[in-house]
């Protein structure tokens, strides 16, 4: 592998002028797109295989779509009251997880997965759940019934437990890809999973890779690198229940979807942090945001709030707010 690393490492860096390659496939059940800027053809067809690889490892850690994952099998673990050893993948993301679940007050949860799967199907279905079901699934989430013990131990402390990094893990995937490519030599390059977005150097010659944030009748560019950049709330996912619209996006505090539409885009330092703060954002609302946000130092905040019929909106973006580029 050394070798192979030199041999990518060095044509990139003397092959001019450097050609952009974009790949596309299906990841976690959306888009995955890469584009990048290599020297030739074979180069480029090792890297995308290299960042695809790295991946599809990580689908079969975390997606609690796949019976077999590491993640369902720790969840299956809940209320043992065992120790597990898990990867150092699985033990990272957790660990993040929880850390962004405490700095936002539970405004997101990893455990929210009995809430997730109750959600998923009532949506699917038409049919709102019922005061014993949401009663049921709530009483199970809890981001400080997750305890770590460092190098890789995970224990899940309440029976019924299930662990949900969907929020997170499609922002961690992108990093851990940009991880691929920047150790293959590829400097210049932009991941794309369902819409969450990182950025590495611009493109030859460019001062920014060139971003498109907002909706079709009110829109901005932005010329980023070296960030990560996340929307979220633009769906026609909800359920209808007594004269009320509860959104697909659910608060894990009260284990119900939100009662008006948000969308949030988040501007933040890596893949991670942008995807899982779109979803914090969101729940919390603008008031609560406007406070929020000085917890999450070098992250930008856009968003739009649909309440009764009135729309408010706001950005953290100040003369004062540091730049992207």
């Amino acid at each position: 592998m050394g070798a192979i690393l030199f041999t990518l490492t060095s044509w990139a860096t003397i092959a001019q002028p450097l050609q952009r390659y974009t790949f596309d496939r299906g990841l976690f059940g959306t888009e995955f797109r890469q584009i990048f800027y290599a020297s030739n053809d074979s180069v480029a067809q090792y890297v995308r295989r290299a960042v695809d690889a790295r991946m599809d490892s990580l689908n079969v850690v975390m997606s609690d779509y796949l019976d077999g994952s590491e993640i369902n099998r720790l969840s299956a673990t809940a209320g043992s009251g065992q120790w597990v050893a898990v990867s150092p993948d699985l033990f990272d993301i957790l660990s993040r997880a929880v850390a962004i679940a405490k700095a936002s007050d539970g405004l997101f949860d990893p455990t929210v997965g009995p809430l997730s799967q109750l959600w998923r199907r009532a949506v699917r279905r038409k049919i709102f759940p019922t005061k014993p079901e949401l009663r049921k699934a709530h009483q199970r989430v809890d981001y400080r019934l997750i305890e770590l013990k460092k190098p890789g131990f995970v224990r899940l402390k309440k029976p019924g437990m299930r662990l949900d990094v969907g929020g997170i893990g499609q922002g961690y995937a992108n990093d851990e890809g940009l991880k691929v490519l920047q150790q293959l030599g590829i400097k210049s390059a932009l991941l794309d999973i369902g819409g969450d977005i990182l950025l590495s150097d611009p493109p030859p010659g460019e001062r920014g890779w060139r971003i498109l944030i907002g909706t079709a009748a009110d829109t901005t560019t932005l010329l980023l690198r070296h960030v990560g950049i996340t929307t979220s709330g633009a769906t026609h996912r909800y359920l209808d229940h007594n004269d009320r619209r509860y959104s697909h996006l659910m608060n894990p505090r009260t284990g119900l979807g939100l009662l008006y539409h948000a969308q949030t885009t988040v501007l933040a330092p890596n893949g991670t942090q942008a995807d899982a703060l779109t979803k914090v954002f969101s729940v919390a609302g603008i008031r609560k945001s406007k406070r929020l946000i000085k917890r999450f130092p070098g992250v930008t905040v856009w968003m739009s709030e649909e309440r009764n019929g009135k729309l408010k909106k706001w950005s953290s973006v100040t003369s004062t707010s540091p730049s992207p580029f």
